[in-house]
């Protein structure tokens, strides 16, 4: 069974991307023209950047923060990170569980 390779992006390129999204206000008047221009541009990096379903449903409410008045301040490509250190170590589904526990077990028979 193939595996898919999931891309991890660092906690600095997260940071860096939300500070896009609060730098959007740094210019009077514009911040709600510089939102609508990024909140598109945001979605798509979350979901390019995390992938799969997770990023799909991220890229949706990234997209939705950056449109939406005064949400600016929520990190959701931090937390996004946050989210996916914790499903990489140790937070695991079951099944995946089960199965890692039975390849361990057959690994060590022989």
């Amino acid at each position: 069974m193939p595996t898919m390779k999931t891309y991890r992006p660092s906690l600095i390129l997260c940071l860096a991307l939300d500070a896009v999204g609060y730098f959007t206000y740094a210019i009077p008047f514009l911040g709600e023209f510089g939102d609508i221009l990024w909140a598109p541009v945001s979605g798509l990096l979350f979901y390019k950047l995390f992938g799969g379903w997770k990023g799909a449903l991220g890229g949706f409410f990234s997209f939705a923060e950056e449109i939406l008045p005064f949400t600016d301040f929520v990190p959701s490509f931090t937390l996004g990170w946050i989210a996916q250190q914790f499903s990489f170590n140790g937070f695991q589904s079951k099944e995946k569980f089960h199965a890692k526990a039975q390849s361990n077990a057959m690994a060590q028979r022989g």
